[in-house]
């Protein structure tokens, strides 16, 4: 049976933009049927053609604009929108941080939370800010090429400049490419899963400069290694750790499980609110460092510690929130599900000389949960969760610790009213959310938010 709507393929109208989704697509409603349209802001007036039509919605394209947004800016690159770098791009930087913080207060209000939500946290520049890329290596037109993937295909984007990475990082890009190309090193093909090299991935130090490169190659032995490493090196004196990482199985996962090291050292040191942090390839660390440190800041200031408070850091990771929060307070126990995040965090605590701060190996829910019937008495608990937020189960821990108080640091406000729900059926209340802006130009939005226990 065909499902009547009141748009149809091929379908040429003129409508008014009123709202912006998450993907960064414009809404336009016909008889209440929306339509997402790429490249259109609320308040503009546009010809579009309807391209695919479901029985709850549409997409279309714009063939015109009539009236167009004041928050319309110029695109830096045609490819960084096609590739998905940087898909707000044509938002002016403002109006991008009164999205974000609308994001959260729309689904806030879909959960019926009474959350104030405070003004986005943004960047003076929000160009060229990311420490770390990670960049295919294809066959493009019979040359070794990098660039990237338009979303959800296989197709290439050949690119020199990604707008949002740290230049040093796109400049060494270009060198590594063009030395790859000179020794001839074959380019990994996909449908066939063949060839040598994936992935170059670069990571530089904000403060120190230090930089890795990674070449993540199909193969176990990359030809030509001494040579390409010794040509990196006379290029780029800022090299500190070349790595080859080997990855043999066809997936889209990057990073195989084994590295070594080629030359220099394993890992890339750089400082945080005043703290060293030694990064490997496989570490998770913020790639907007100037930012995350005004997230941190923010949410430590959010504690008001004295010196005296015992603080668990779930989902600690190589240590970062855990031991800004040891300056500060007088115990912190980190706990983390990868064994090798586990070390790092424990060789960072040593690096910087505290001995207040403590790692633990292990599921959070079931780490927590021994510590409380260990009789642990704690005050305060940090969860920095992945996209997926908080498991059922470690709400229930939560319930059965009962810290006085909890920050919750977020990367998807979805995923953050579902769990604020829920921690408020286990006895918390949320004060306050304040975005911050780890990623311009992107529909992404971290948030760091306040909740205290009720007393019963």
């Amino acid at each position: 049976m065909k499902v009547e709507t009141p748009v149809h393929k091929n379908d040429v109208l003129t409508v008014r933009i009123t709202d912006l989704t998450y993907a960064a697509q414009g809404v336009a409603k016909i008889e209440h049927y929306p339509l997402f349209i790429e490249n259109a802001l609320p308040g503009e007036e546009v010809e579009i053609k309807v391209t695919k039509v479901n029985k709850t919605y549409g997409f279309a394209r714009v063939t015109k604009y009539i009236k167009v947004s004041e928050d319309r800016v110029a695109v830096a690159g045609r490819e960084f929108t096609q590739t998905g770098i940087a898909p707000l791009q044509h938002l002016a930087y403002p109006a991008q941080l009164k999205f974000k913080q609308q994001q959260i207060e729309n689904l806030y209000q879909k959960a019926h939370l009474d959350i104030p939500v405070a003004p986005t946290l943004g960047m003076q520049n929000p160009t060229g800010y990311r420490n770390k890329a990670q960049v295919p290596v294809r066959m493009v037109h019979g040359q070794l090429t990098t660039g990237f993937y338009k979303p959800h295909s296989h197709d290439l984007v050949p690119m020199e400049n990604f707008f949002i990475q740290d230049p040093a990082i796109d400049h060494a890009i270009v060198v590594v490419r063009d030395i790859l190309r000179q020794f001839n090193i074959e380019p990994y093909h996909e449908e066939k899963n063949s060839g040598v090299i994936r992935h170059i991935m670069v990571r530089r130090g904000y403060y120190s400069h230090e930089t890795m490169i990674v070449l993540i190659t199909k193969t176990k032995k990359l030809p030509h290694a001494k040579e390409i490493v010794t040509a990196i090196q006379n290029k780029l004196p800022e090299v500190v750790s070349i790595m080859h990482n080997v990855n043999l199985k066809a997936t889209n996962v990057i990073l195989g499980p084994h590295s070594t090291v080629l030359a220099g050292k394993s890992t890339i040191r750089d400082t945080l609110l005043g703290l060293q942090f030694d990064i490997s390839a496989q570490s998770f660390y913020q790639v907007n460092p100037t930012q995350a440190e005004r997230l941190y800041r923010t949410a430590l200031d959010q504690l008001h510690l004295t010196g005296q408070e015992t603080v668990i850091d779930a989902y600690s990771g190589i240590g970062t929130i855990s031991l800004l929060l040891a300056r500060e307070a007088k115990q912190v126990y980190g706990v983390e599900i990868v064994a090798q995040a586990v070390e790092d965090a424990k060789h960072n605590a040593k690096l910087n000389h505290i001995d207040n701060a403590q790692f633990t190996l292990g599921p959070a829910e079931d780490v927590i949960q021994k510590w409380k019937d260990d009789d642990l008495k704690v005050d305060a608990l940090v969860v920095d969760p992945p996209r997926k937020g908080l498991a059922a189960s470690f709400i229930d821990a939560v319930a059965y610790l009962k810290p006085q108080q909890m920050i919750y640091i977020s990367c998807n406000p979805a995923t953050l009213a579902r769990d604020l729900v829920r921690l408020q059926e286990a006895g918390y209340t949320a004060k306050s959310t304040r975005p911050v802006d780890m990623f311009p130009q992107t529909q992404h939005v971290e948030s760091v938010t306040v909740l205290e226990r009720a007393e019963k």
